[in-house]
């Protein structure tokens, strides 16, 4: 029984048949540095519990970390990796060549600037995102001092993901997709190894993110040597490239990082709840961005060329058939992780973090955040994969006018739920959010007839949604209890949790084999 349109009705694309082994490839990196990025957040619950220390150094990571997102994997990827594929597809290499160089430089000069004025400004960056430190001196200071180590940051990733964006393009999707590892080990050493030598221990991990942002810059810059794309410093504001990007990058900020606003004005509600509520919430935020990254930013890496070629190519079909293919992806893989971080909140919040400072406490305060982020995760998936769609097409305004009913919705939100549900809540209205950021996206899509769904939906969906529910009753009787994982050992955590992990999964594949789906199915239509 086929899941999946019949071979006929799908284009006869080479990169069609591509995108499962890149996703597999982006996956397996990225994987790699989920893992990694456990093993980080591991040591630092270890190492600082959840805390004042701890807290200020969220608010000072998560500053230069969200301009990152909005300005330079956000903003700048979606307006400079659809340009940058009408250029190589259209101009040739030398025109290509000199716009990765006259981007590359026009976006040094410009980030630069922005983290000189970080450094300068953050007192009251500092007052604006997380006003409610200010009632501590203390507390204040230190995220101050924390924040300028990390601010430069900013202007390592936007190089990074100028050097990503040329990468991906070029097909070379595996040195992008590790890059990530770099930060994560650097994170580790520095709690690890650095932390004793300090007198504020927390200080070693604002010097390692520093460290981090070099080292992934590093890693990137043989690989575009070699594929003669390094680029050179060639500053010229007006080129017509350029100056293509930059408007398109304007409205683009919020089209593709409301969630990251989201997150920053949570921060300033979070900062006037108890101490540790914003831990709770990165920890809980971690522990989601693990499938979010996995899958989410693997298929949106993926599908962006490949969308941005197809239309250039006029071929509107076939644009249609990989948004449906990236669709059905997504909802076969993220139904059931979102299902399970719910059910499974305790324990695998127990299993990694519940360990030196962190306390059985910690773990069911970030409980309720997980379940309630849990809610969003199909949605912050999805956006992932419809914004392009629309980004492919240099179509920002569409997206834009979504994100700010999403942003507006978000706080409304928020206002109704921070009263009874308190960190919870903040968590609860970025998940609700997105999902609504999803549907609208989806249905301008339908609407202006750039997606058309292929035969087969209905039965698709019902037999995941049935897949998921004898999957939801396998790993909540394995689980047992919450109780018993707050009091076991670490070894018996991870025994149980691996049974659990296993025998959730297994259920999951075994059901939907039982019904028909094939993986050969998914190769064959994606050939």
């Amino acid at each position: 029984m086929h899941i999946l349109p019949q071979a006929d009705t799908m284009p006869t694309m080479t990169s069609h048949g591509s995108l499962l082994r890149a996703l597999a490839t982006v996956s397996g990196m990225t994987l790699l540095s989920r893992i990694l990025g456990f093993v980080r957040d591991f040591t630092i619950a270890h190492v600082f519990g959840a805390g004042i220390a701890t807290d200020a150094f969220v608010v000072a990571f998560r500053l230069p970390n969200l301009l990152r997102r909005l300005f330079a994997e956000g903003a700048f990827s979606q307006a400079f990796v659809p340009l940058l594929g009408e250029y190589r597809g259209r101009r040739g290499e030398q025109e290509t060549k000199q716009l990765v160089d006259r981007t590359a430089s026009v976006l040094f000069v410009v980030v630069l600037v922005v983290a000189l004025f970080g450094i300068v400004a953050t007192p009251l960056l500092i007052y604006v995102s997380a006003p409610g430190f200010a009632a501590d001196a203390d507390k204040f200071a230190l995220t101050v001092e924390l924040t300028r180590i990390t601010f430069p940051y900013i202007l390592f990733m936007a190089l990074v993901a100028l050097s990503a964006g040329v990468l991906n393009t070029w097909g070379h999707f595996a040195v992008p997709a590790f890059t990530p590892v770099m930060l994560n080990l650097a994170m580790i050493a520095g709690a690890l190894l650095l932390a004793p030598w300090f007198d504020r221990p927390i200080e070693a991990l604002a010097w390692s993110v520093f460290a981090g942002g070099i080292l992934q810059l590093g890693l990137q810059a043989p690989a575009l040597m070699k594929i003669g794309m390094l680029p050179r410093f060639d500053l010229v504001f007006r080129d017509e490239g350029v100056k293509r990007i930059l408007r398109l990058m304007g409205p683009a900020v919020l089209g593709v990082s409301v969630a990251q606003l989201s997150l920053l004005i949570n921060t300033i509600f979070a900062s006037f709840l108890p101490s540790g509520s914003l831990s709770w919430l990165y920890y809980a935020d971690r522990l989601m961005e693990f499938p979010a990254g996995l899958l989410g930013a693997a298929l949106g890496t993926i599908l962006l060329p490949s969308l941005t070629r197809t239309h250039a190519a006029g071929d509107h079909e076939q644009f249609s058939s990989l948004l449906d293919w990236g669709l059905r992806m997504t909802l076969l893989l993220t139904l059931p992780a979102a299902l399970a971080l719910a059910i499974l909140a305790v324990p695998l919040l127990s299993t990694l973090f519940q360990h030196g400072a962190f306390r059985a406490e910690d773990v069911l305060q970030t409980r309720s955040a997980l379940v309630a982020y849990s809610s969003g995760l199909i949605g912050l998936i999805l956006v992932k994969i419809l914004a392009p769609g629309f980004y492919a097409r240099q179509d920002i305004k569409t997206p834009v006018r979504i994100a700010l009913i999403s942003l507006a919705a978000t706080q409304l939100m928020n206002f109704a739920f921070i009263g009874w549900l308190r960190h919870a809540g903040l968590a609860l209205s970025i998940g609700l959010a997105s999902c609504l950021n999803a549907a609208l996206l989806w249905r301008g899509l339908l609407s202006s007839g750039t997606y058309r769904p292929q035969p087969g939906w209905p039965r698709f969906v019902a037999k995941i949604v049935f897949a998921l529910a004898v999957m939801g009753l396998v790993i909540g009787f394995l689980s047992g209890p919450d109780a018993l994982w707050l009091t076991s050992s670490t070894g018996s955590r991870l025994t149980r949790l691996a049974v659990v992990v296993i025998g959730g999964g297994f259920t999951y594949l075994a059901t939907l084999f039982v019904l028909g789906f094939r993986i050969a199915d998914f190769h064959q239509r994606t050939s």
